[in-house]
């Protein structure tokens, strides 16, 4: 391995809404000291506020490196950039104004070094979908937030653990509007951006998708909806001659429960609660919220705010965990491809590396 993908990874972490269990996960993520071995970690937030959090959960053997800008920023130490001085009322549990404002100003900060290059991946913390909205963030939540600031003309939001891997085509949008969202472009620019990411990030040489279908039982050949046999279908013929390897639809309701997912490296849902019900039933916890399609790296923890838990020393920081060392596998994945296409020499090395990390699995 090249300096280049030894180099260590700079990780920026947005604190979420300040009266959730973002900040508790970040801490108790960050305590683990095996943890600076991989990244320097840079938190996004405010001194008062996460001292805030350190004593309401009465953690006494664990203090940030402040530090100004990332240049600053101690490989041996967790740092956090103030993002700002001023006193901000908490209120652990509940739905303020406040808790959509500072997390705004943590994830806008964490977004403009991101783009910039000052940091090298980007992990958010929960926020709230309702409180955060205000000048600057007119979004249903971080994936659009990310895509427009990004310049990207899509993304994807895959949801990813050990042995299952769900993303979808449609994300956040009322139910009453998925079916009509549902077109041959749309389908085919996810399955794109999806056997893309599989290959990219993950190290799979040749992927294979499967597909779910819109309605009950997909369509029952046509008896309950025509999408399934008129748009998804056809789409798939479309998508394997590009040499993507997507098969379905498949009906929606059996498809997990009887283990046929463990058959394939990613499953395409087509919309948002057809996917993450199932998703966050076999892997909560432990899954990792992963933004593909993007020239930059973002993840997240699988779960929300936690308002009944905050403060409580309850939340489980596994999935926030997980999600951070996602990042860094993300981040190598792509800095060892960048190094090929600069050395074709070494293309042998990544077939040799993708084989034999399918012999283990």
């Amino acid at each position: 391995m090249s300096n280049v993908s030894q180099k260590k990874i700079k990780v920026g972490i947005s604190i979420g809404d300040i009266n959730g269990i973002g900040i508790e996960v970040i801490l108790k993520t960050l305590m683990d000291n095996r943890i600076l071995e991989h990244c320097t970690p840079i938190v996004y937030g405010s001194v008062k506020i996460t001292s805030f959090h350190r004593k309401a959960l009465n953690i006494q053997d664990f203090s940030f490196n402040i530090i100004q800008n990332t240049e600053q920023a101690n490989p041996k130490r967790a740092n956090l950039i103030n993002c700002w001085d001023e006193e901000v009322k908490i209120d652990l549990g509940q739905q303020t104004e406040n808790g959509g404002k500072y997390a705004f100003k943590s994830l806008e900060a964490a977004t403009n070094d991101l783009l910039e290059g000052k940091i090298d991946a980007l992990l958010t913390a929960p926020i709230n979908k309702h409180n955060i909205q205000q000048p600057g963030f007119d979004f249903p939540g971080h994936t659009e937030y990310l895509q427009q600031r990004a310049g990207s003309a899509e993304s994807l939001m895959f949801l990813v653990s050990d042995d299952l891997r769900v993303g979808v085509v449609t994300g956040h949008i009322p139910l009453k509007d998925v079916a009509t969202s549902i077109t041959p472009e749309k389908i085919l620019a996810k399955l794109r951006l999806m056997n893309k990411s599989l290959k990219q990030d993950f190290w799979i040489e040749k992927p294979k998708i499967a597909v779910l279908g819109l309605n009950p039982h997909a369509g029952d050949n046509g008896l309950i909806g025509e999408e399934d046999q008129t748009i998804i279908l056809p789409t798939l013929e479309e998508a394997r001659k590009e040499k993507i390897l997507a098969f379905g639809p498949y009906a929606a309701d059996g498809f997990f429960g009887n283990g046929s997912y463990k058959q394939f490296d990613a499953v395409l849902a087509m919309y948002h609660d057809q996917g993450l019900v199932p998703f966050k039933t076999l892997a909560f916890g432990a899954g990792v919220n992963f933004t593909a399609g993007l020239d930059v790296v973002r993840t997240s923890p699988d779960h929300g705010t936690g308002y009944d838990i905050a403060g409580k020393n309850q939340a489980n920081e596994s999935s926030f965990r997980e999600a951070l060392y996602m990042a860094l596998d993300v981040v190598r994945n792509r800095r060892e491809q960048d190094e090929l296409l600069e050395n074709p020499l070494k293309v042998g090395q990544l077939k040799m590396k993708v084989t034999n990390e399918d012999s283990e699995e």
